[in-house]
């Protein structure tokens, strides 16, 4: 017992490749289709994480590896307070694992289901955290293309972080436009769904869904099948609640029409706007060497896709950051930081706003004159 106690005392984390062993696992937090969530503590450091895990055989079976390594390569180029980052990559035999950035709020879509629709000052806060993160990706030319409440998790203070790059894309000189149809179909631009052609602008579209969701508890265009909503999204105006200007002020309505103008600008108006499964073993289980692979027996495809992953997702370690990746990229010429009016407010506006904790589910802050926060009323 003493000499095993030692041994793991003596353990060179900030050297050693990252794996499972160098975390304490704790409770399962969520469950997706191909995998869990689980929290877990750095030995080291001390420091919680979101740990998700995903089996390679259902991966195989989903057929998406070539999703899951493509947003783990993502991921290590992306660092931004207000997206859930990647920490440590890292794969064994049965699984692949990511460690991420730990959200303890839920979700919006867990926030809206408990709540009911939020009050304009709700909404305009994830959104100003929503817009800042977006605009962030489409600096760097990525396209989230998934953005819905479901992918939008929140932090133990109350801030709103872009979760889950599984169809996430580059554009670049080669690929300046984008035809294929990723996402979630309730949640797509009209350019996505006419096939054509599209850039980052097609978040902002999906930001606005979110928002007149979150405002009025139903999503703007909805219809009995898929092919309807599809066709909905395309020809159908923009319809709002009878009552619409009891529950949002008229700047609020401005924003959500505007991007059904022709010269509709995301940022001007954003600104005029926000003014059980078997448990995990600690151990780590070894590789297959390919010395020991039998090569008179043929091939099978999981076992092709098996090594697709063992060469593909490859050991992270946010602490050892290696820099070419994103340098390569970014030799192609992208626009400023946004150090410009429109995200100065944004910027402002979170600085402003406080937070204080009801439980997981956060509500605004009004300050009452004498420096003191209070919880904004839930009632409308």
């Amino acid at each position: 017992m003493g000499a095993t106690c030692c041994k793991q005392d003596m353990v060179d984390y900030a050297n050693e490749e990252v794996e499972l062993s160098h975390f304490h696992t704790l409770r399962v937090i969520g469950v997706g289709n191909y995998g869990k969530v689980r929290i877990v503590q750095h030995k080291g450091t001390g420091r919680r994480f979101a740990l998700k895990y995903m089996s390679k055989d259902v991966c195989i079976k989903l057929k998406m590896i070539n999703n899951i390594i493509a947003e783990r390569k993502m991921l290590e180029e992306i660092d931004h307070p207000l997206v859930v980052n990647l920490r440590y990559a890292f794969q064994d035999e049965e699984h692949l694992f990511m460690v991420l950035d730990l959200m303890l709020g839920g979700d919006l879509r867990y926030l809206l289901q408990r709540r009911g629709p939020l009050k304009e000052l709700q909404v305009r806060f994830y959104v100003a955290n929503i817009a800042l993160g977006l605009n962030y990706l489409h600096q760097q030319r990525i396209a989230h293309r998934d953005i819905k409440p479901d992918n939008i998790l929140l932090d133990d203070k109350g801030y709103a972080h872009l979760s889950d790059f599984n169809v996430a894309t580059y554009f670049d000189k080669e690929h300046p436009c984008r035809w294929s149809m990723a996402g979630s179909a309730a949640y797509m631009a009209p350019e996505i769904l006419s096939s054509k052609g599209y850039t980052t602008s097609v978040d902002w579209w999906s930001l606005g869904v979110v928002a007149y969701e979150l405002l009025f508890g139903k999503r703007p265009f909805m219809a009995p099948s898929s092919e309807l909503l599809k066709a909905s999204i395309v020809k159908d105006p923009l319809r709002f609640p009878d009552n619409v200007y009891n529950l949002v002020s008229a700047d609020c309505l401005d924003v959500l029409a505007g991007s059904q103008l022709f010269n509709f600008d995301p940022v001007h108006n954003l600104e005029e706007f926000l003014l059980e499964e078997p448990p995990l073993r600690s151990h780590k289980r070894p590789m297959v060497s390919k010395a020991n692979c039998n090569t008179t027996q043929p091939v099978t495809e999981n076992a092709r896709w098996r090594q697709t992953m063992e060469e593909n997702f490859l050991v992270y370690d946010h602490t050892k950051k290696n820099e070419k990746s994103a340098s390569r990229r970014r030799s192609w010429p992208i626009p400023t930081s946004p150090d410009i009016p429109s995200f100065k407010k944004l910027h402002a506006c979170l600085e402003q706003s406080r937070y204080r904790s009801k439980g997981y589910m956060l509500a605004p802050t009004t300050d009452d004159g004498k420096g003191d926060a209070c919880v904004a009323s839930d009632k409308r």
